[in-house]
C-alpha cells in the first residue's frame, strides 16, 4: 500500500473535522493496522512504538482517534490537493474533477437535446401544420426543464456523482482485498 492512498481507504477520511467525530469501523482499523505495519516493517517505527499505536487504534472510538497515530507516517495531501465541497467536506481532486467532467457532459446532453428536440419538433410543425397548436411546446418545455435543473443542480449533481465514484472505486479496493485474501489462504 503506498502511503499516498492511505487517507483514500478510509470510509471518511479521519483528517476532516465532519468525519473525525464519526466511530471507527473495523475495516477503518484495518488500514490503519496495515499502515502501521508498513511503518515498522520499514524500520519508521520501534517494536515498542509499534505495540503502543497498535493499541491505541485498536480502542479507537472515533475516526479522529486515528490520525494521531497515523500522522507522522503517512503525508497529508498538500492543502490544494483536496477539493471542497460547498458542505465543507473534503474529496481528492482526482474524484472531484471527474464528477465535473461527468456534469459537464450531463450538461452537454441536456443542452444538445434541448436544440435537437426543438429544431426536429419545431420543423415538424413547421412543415405540417404552420398555424396550427403549437404543440411543439411541451416536449420542448420539458427538455429545457432538464437543461434548467442540470444547471441549476450544478452542486448537488457534482456531489452524486462524487458519490458514486468513490462507491464504485471503494467497491473495487474490497473486490481486491478479497482476491488478495483468497490468494493468500489458498497459498497456505
Amino acid at each position: 500500500m503506498s502511503s499516498s492512498d492511505v487517507w483514500a481507504r478510509f470510509e471518511h477520511d479521519p483528517r476532516s473535522p465532519q468525519a473525525a467525530r464519526l466511530r471507527a469501523s473495523d475495516k477503518d482499523r484495518d488500514v490503519a493496522f496495515e499502515a502501521l505495519g508498513e511503518a515498522f516493517a520499514e524500520g519508521r517505527l520501534d517494536h515498542e512504538e509499534y505495540d503502543e499505536r497498535l493499541t491505541a487504534v485498536s480502542t479507537a472510538k472515533v475516526l479522529g482517534d486515528v490520525v494521531p497515530q497515523l500522522q507522522d507516517l503517512v503525508p497529508d495531501a498538500p492543502t490544494g490537493a483536496l477539493a471542497r465541497r460547498a458542505g465543507g467536506s473534503v474529496v481528492r481532486p482526482d474524484v472531484h474533477e471527474q464528477a465535473v467532467a461527468k456534469w459537464r457532459s450531463d450538461r452537454r446532453e441536456a443542452v444538445t437535446g434541448f436544440i435537437g428536440l426543438s429544431v426536429l419538433l419545431w420543423t415538424i410543425w413547421a412543415v405540417t401544420m404552420l398555424g396550427g397548436f403549437p404543440w411543439p411546446l411541451f416536449p420542448t418545455g420539458f427538455a429545457l426543464m432538464n437543461l434548467v435543473r442540470t444547471v441549476v443542480q450544478k452542486q448537488d449533481i457534482i456531489e452524486a456523482h462524487e458519490k458514486r465514484l468513490l462507491k464504485r472505486e471503494k467497491k473495487a479496493l474490497d473486490l481486491e482485498r478479497q482476491k488478495q485474501k483468497e490468494l493468500e489462504s489458498g497459498s497456505d
